[in-house]
């Protein structure tokens, strides 16, 4: 019979342990407390197996040492600890860094948690918690600074406490190249008492990312004034979806109550007009088709006791040339007082390249706002942000699901911000 060992701050724990590395066959024989609980250090708890050698799994790794010679746990982590600042100090000598970012947090390994009196004032103990606070806060930026990103401009590494703000958003889907000039900017204005810790890095970022992001303010109607919007687009993209949501918003959600009238060009899709007559069937809308650009103007015309004129285009690759130029042919034959608004409407779900792209063919209609669907459909946000700034234009709305009307919602920098950074959060919408 082979005789086993195994440790944990509680039996179950050890015991745990035990199961996980020899399965069910082994037998309990002892368990004892080989260090109590104290102050600043947990209990430790060994357990002894007897097991017969041919029922040991194989994958079941043997103890390099005797258990007399086995750190606790605290220490080997500590231990690991100062391995990986030792390995920070050789990637600062290969990147030329000349001060060690967390070089100031590293003491010694015997000095690590100096003797503490029995009796404690509570002034000593807020300066226990706050080191240790400290201490796993450059954890953190430890575990993030492993990665090998650097500014095309700049010789030497980010320093390790913008590590994991720099893998956030490298990992959201934003472009390298703007990620890189949000980071100098950063570095160059930050203050660096700001530094100290990743949660006030992070906020510095996001007050950054708000001001770079466009964004257009629903706006309130004057007395006589008309609104004419058009949604062009990508097929799939939800244009149709997103104009009930617009039409049932400017009827009944709002403070003041607007008349919405809806115009059709996607006859090429009977399944779209036959969903928007729908739609306006139920919220009582006035809607118009129009088949031929010189029918344009004449839809725009009947619909002039409107307050909201919404238009659904046909959905189209954003390489169907012959379609987007039948957009601007009824753009071009608008011969009416009403100024359109043309807004793109593309999804979240797609890389920045593709929305690139998709933005490029589609300027030829002079797009002047953005909205973004399906962002309950994606991880990464970055993408968004990206588009916005490289463009500048402004971003009006964003669908964030399917429902009519509650799915909609008005843009703002906080909500994209939070989404890039921490995820899309429905309760933050």
């Amino acid at each position: 019979m082979k005789i086993l060992t195994f440790t944990g701050n509680t039996p179950s724990q050890a015991l745990k342990k035990a199961k996980l590395e020899i399965g069910d066959e082994g037998m309990l024989i002892e368990t004892k407390e080989v260090r109590k609980k104290a102050f600043g250090k947990d209990a430790l708890y060994e357990i002894v197996i007897g097991i017969e050698e041919d029922m040991i799994p194989s994958t079941y790794k043997k103890t390099s040492q005797p258990l007399s010679k086995q750190k606790p746990l605290k220490q080997e982590s500590q231990d690991v600890l100062f391995d990986l600042s030792n390995a920070a100090e050789q990637i600062a000598k290969v990147s030329r860094v000349v001060d060690d970012p967390i070089a100031e947090y590293m003491t010694p390994p015997r000095q690590a948690l100096p003797q503490v009196a029995p009796a404690l004032e509570p002034k000593e103990l807020k300066e226990i918690k706050s080191e240790i606070n400290k201490l796993t806060d450059k954890v953190k930026i430890i575990q993030n600074m492993f990665w090998d990103e650097k500014f095309p401009d700049i010789e030497s590494q980010i320093p390790a406490e913008f590590a994991e703000i720099y893998r956030l958003a490298s990992q959201s889907g934003m472009n390298k190249k703007h990620l890189d000039e949000l980071m100098k900017i950063t570095l160059e204005h930050m203050p660096f008492k700001m530094r100290e810790n990743s949660v006030t890095v992070k906020r510095y970022f996001q007050t950054i990312l708000r001001k770079m992001v466009p964004i257009r303010r629903e706006p309130t109607l004057g007395v006589g004034i008309k609104k004419v919007i058009m949604l062009v687009g990508p097929t799939g993209v939800g244009k149709t979806t997103s104009i009930a949501k617009l039409a049932a918003r400017y009827s009944f959600l709002l403070q003041k109550k607007y008349k919405v009238g809806l115009v059709v060009l996607d006859t090429y899709r009977i399944g779209a007009v036959e969903q928007l007559m729908q739609y306006a069937r139920m919220m009582k809308l006035g809607i118009e088709t129009v088949v031929d650009p010189p029918e344009f103007s004449s839809a725009l015309d009947s619909l002039r006791y409107c307050d909201y004129i919404l238009i659904d285009t046909m959905g189209s690759s954003p390489y169907d040339k012959g379609k987007i130029e039948k957009i601007h042919e009824c753009l071009d034959a608008n011969n009416t007082a009403f100024e359109v608004e043309v807004v793109l409407v593309m999804p979240s779900s797609i890389k920045y390249e593709d929305l690139q792209v998709t933005y490029d063919n589609f300027a030829t209609l002079g797009v002047d706002s953005l909205m973004f669907t399906k962002l309950d459909e994606t991880m990464g946000f970055g993408n968004i942000f990206s588009l916005s700034y490289e463009t500048k234009k402004p971003i009006s709305y964003f669908s964030v699901g399917q429902e009519v009307p509650e799915d909609l919602v008005c843009a703002s920098s906080d909500f994209l911000v939070e989404c890039l950074l921490n995820g899309f959060n429905r309760s933050k919408a």
